[in-house]
């Protein structure tokens, strides 16, 4: 079989498996499981295939015409370089172990047919925007991923957050696609071809005419795609869904879909310094910003999605640098490690009852009820909050060694500007993503108070996924050596002084967070405050359910106030309400846009009511007023018309002697 059959089939199986699924789950519930599982493995064992038969060498190139259009040609092609092969094969790892493990987290769930079979068109379209050669198929990929997120977030769709967060993550994301849509169009006017080898050849001609605008419309969507600022708010909300589409989303769709289609398009950017620039500074608001937030939240999944914003904006100022082989090289790192954490994460909420962290801090000996997760969410922490030998050390050095090459000027790929921006964000959000990983840990894992609850042993298809992902996490990131024969050659070997630093600046953070978590424990009381409905012996899927739906902290039968020992506040001080709420960005968005809309839609209904409908009633009056006076002659009485008739043909008699006479 050819390499370009085998590259067709990944993305085309997970797509039959969704088809066939929605046909079968009602009619045949038995192979719901094996029709989400066997289609996502199988992809995956093809796209090892395909990368191994492309190692890094010659892009793999293919193309037929789909249909006439009489001016730009719209092509099915692949182009499957080294980039595309290696992101094709995270996708099909995390997709299938998020199959696997939904087959236990899910098991009692009556929508699970429909929800494995949007997980595996999810992972289709999402590898289709990978393999894809031609703009236009990709943008079906990248608004199919749109669509799958909507319905998957919305998943509990009982729970009034979830409604909310589906809608949120449809429109923010959409407000980003209607400049991308424009920019593509505009990228291939000036190109004459939708293939992106032809785009590619186009720039390095010099043949784009408005390079910053097409860029600039270009980030908008990526923005959105990736939660990059300022189209970033979707994200934490999107945690009403479950925890699994949350791994998903977080470690190899949806957000990854943006830094992937810059890494590909990365000449269109670099076309454009102001570009650049903007893509810096969105990086370092990002990082930073995502990264306070992070020290703020007491839902342990939104620390979590805070945490994947801050490390796509490692990745933006990566491709903000010209440095793509550091960008996904961090791509693929985070992937391992951040589906690691969310189902980890699934695993805790099962066992806790509880989203909160303010609850799991009152817990003692949670970590020896869930033992698989606590030491594999260790691992991914530790790469997380880039600790060597970890994975994440490597490629977060990676960046960080990118942006002070760019910095001290050894380079004409960025300006030096935008490498000073992302070193000096990238440095402060080492400190701080360190501190949110270490508080994470302390509060989940290291609580004083009550006993967890004895829920039983956790499915093996959830613990068993655990142990496949932490390998990654934690031996992934020596493949810095081999990686650059796969990408542009760029040696991801670690620099030593932004390794010192950086390693140094985490260690800080951990340290300055474990004290003050020990400072606040001590001083915590701990007094219980009213009852709720128990969670402890649910299903884990029920469990986040309704941990969503209620607004206090839940344990057993007792919801507490929240946790005064939280370190996060004791170092961010007066500037923890505002992170908690992701300072204030959805209310500034609802001032300047929600609020304007609202105000719009209400002048045009009152417009449609008062003013358009005052006119079409009046137009309707004078016949109404017509109709009823000659309803009112009709009496159906025989003397009544007869009388009439005789009035009338007086009537007529005497205006004609009349007239006769005047005549």
């Amino acid at each position: 079989m050819t390499t370009t059959t085998l590259a067709v089939l990944v993305p085309l199986l997970p797509f039959l498996g969704a088809a066939a699924g929605l046909l079968l789950g009602r009619t045949a519930p038995g192979y719901v499981r094996p029709l989400a599982v066997l289609p996502s493995l199988t992809s995956l064992v093809l796209a090892v295939l395909v990368a191994v038969r492309q190692g890094g060498g010659q892009a793999i190139n293919a193309a037929t015409e789909l249909t006439p259009t009489g001016s730009v040609p719209i092509e099915l092609a692949l182009h499957i370089d080294g980039f595309a092969a290696l992101v094709a094969v995270l996708v099909g790892v995390v997709a299938s172990c998020v199959q696997i493990y939904s087959t236990g987290y899910l098991r009692n769930d009556p929508r699970y047919p429909s929800y494995a079979a949007l997980v595996s068109l999810f992972t289709s379209a999402m590898l289709l925007v990978v393999y894809s050669g031609d703009l236009i198929v990709l943008l079906v990929g990248w608004e199919v991923m749109g669509i799958c997120s909507y319905f998957l977030v919305g998943h509990y769709w009982e729970t009034p957050e979830a409604r909310a967060a589906s809608i949120k993550a449809f429109l923010v994301t959409k407000l980003g696609d209607v400049p991308f849509l424009i920019g593509l169009f505009a990228l291939a006017t000036d190109a004459g071809s939708f293939r992106i080898t032809t785009v590619l050849g186009t720039v390095a001609s010099g043949g784009l005419h408005h390079p910053t605008l097409i860029a600039l419309l270009l980030l908008a969507g990526v923005a959105g795609k990736s939660a990059l600022f300022p189209l970033h708010t979707w994200l934490p909300d999107a945690m009403a869904g479950p925890t699994p589409v949350s791994a998903l989303i977080h470690a190899a769709t949806m957000v990854a879909a943006g830094i992937y289609f810059v890494a590909r398009l990365l000449p269109v950017f670099q076309a454009s310094s102001a570009a650049m620039v903007v893509l810096a500074v969105m990086a370092a608001v990002t990082m930073a910003g995502s990264a306070l937030a992070a020290l703020a939240q007491d839902d342990i999944k939104r620390v979590l999605a805070y945490s994947t914003i801050g490390q796509l904006g490692y990745m933006a100022g990566a491709l903000a640098l010209g440095d793509r082989d550091a960008a996904v090289f961090h791509l693929l790192s985070h992937g391992a490690f951040k589906a690691l954490l969310f189902l980890a994460a699934g695993v805790i909420i099962h066992a806790s009852g509880t989203n909160s962290l303010a609850v799991m801090s009152r817990m003692t000996g949670l970590r020896s009820r869930v033992p698989d997760a606590y030491w594999t969410m260790t691992v991914a922490l530790l790469a997380l909050a880039a600790i060597p030998p970890f994975s994440g050390f490597f490629s977060k050095e990676a960046v960080l060694g990118a942006a002070e090459h760019v910095a001290t000027g050894h380079t004409e790929h960025a300006p030096g500007s935008a490498g000073w921006i992302v070193l000096v964000a990238g440095l402060v959000t080492a400190v701080l993503t360190a501190a949110y990983a270490t508080r994470l840990w302390l509060l989940a894992f290291h609580g004083r108070g009550v006993e967890a609850p004895a829920h039983g042993k956790e499915p093996r298809s959830m613990t068993v996924v655990l142990w496949v992902l932490a390998v990654p996490s934690l031996a992934f990131g020596l493949a810095y050596g081999p990686l650059p024969d796969w990408f542009d050659g760029r040696d991801l070997t670690p620099v030593l002084t932004t390794s010192v630093l950086g390693t140094g600046l985490a260690l800080v953070g951990g340290i300055v967070t474990y004290g003050a978590w020990r400072h606040t424990t001590a001083l915590a009381p701990r007094v219980p405050m009213g009852a709720v409905v128990a969670h402890p012996d649910a299903e884990p899927a029920r469990v986040e359910a309704e941990a969503i739906a209620s607004h206090a902290p839940v344990f057993g039968d007792v919801a507490y106030a929240p946790d005064p020992a939280d370190p996060g506040r004791l170092l961010l001080g007066p500037l923890h309400r505002h992170a908690a709420v992701g300072f204030h960005l959805d209310a500034v968005y609802n001032v300047l846009f929600v609020r304007p809309v609202q105000a719009g839609a209400a002048l045009v209904r009152f417009l449609d009511r008062e003013v358009v409908d005052t006119y079409v009633r009046g137009a309707a009056a004078l016949p109404r007023l017509l109709g009823a006076a000659v309803r009112r002659a009709q009496t159906g009485n025989v003397q009544t018309y007869v009388s009439a008739l005789l009035a009338g043909t007086v009537v007529l008699v005497v205006a004609a002697v009349l007239v006769a006479t005047g005549a």
